[in-house]
């Protein structure tokens, strides 16, 4: 996948996230204290996009700081890891929004769940993105 169709899908899922938080964070007082285990809430949705794009930080800055041992470079190097630090964060950050306007605890259908995991999966793909890309700078 090329670096400019990466963006694109990142900025899609953001602005994605964004018009699904908006409605949300506007109505908060009228919605029910519980979800149905079915129900895809505005919550659920937010969490989910925040894992999604943390997981694939997490996964891309592992590629790329595996394949950045080698002594040729056939990953995409620090372009790649930079892509995946960025998404990693921005992951983070859409999962600490969502744990923070979250009301109610876990299991209410607010998808405190899901930003939990996205904030643990963005800290492991900013660490390995930030591994890669001092390796990149040291070999480079």
């Amino acid at each position: 996948m090329s670096v400019r169709r990466t963006f694109a899908v990142v900025v899609a899922v953001l602005s994605g996230a964004v018009a699904l938080a908006g409605p949300a964070a506007a109505d908060a007082s009228a919605q029910p204290l519980a979800a149905s285990v079915y129900t895809l809430s505005a919550g659920r949705l937010g969490a989910i996009a925040a894992a999604l794009l943390a997981l694939a930080g997490a996964v891309t800055g592992g590629l790329a700081l595996a394949r950045s041992t080698g002594r040729t470079s056939t990953g995409p190097g620090r372009r790649g890891a930079t892509m995946a630090l960025g998404g990693a964060l921005i992951g983070m950050a859409l999962g600490a929004v969502v744990a923070a306007t979250a009301s109610g605890g876990l299991g209410t259908g607010n998808g405190l769940g899901g930003a939990i995991v996205a904030l643990i999966v963005g800290v492991i793909g900013a660490a390995l993105s930030g591994l890669a890309l001092a390796r990149s700078r040291r070999t480079g």
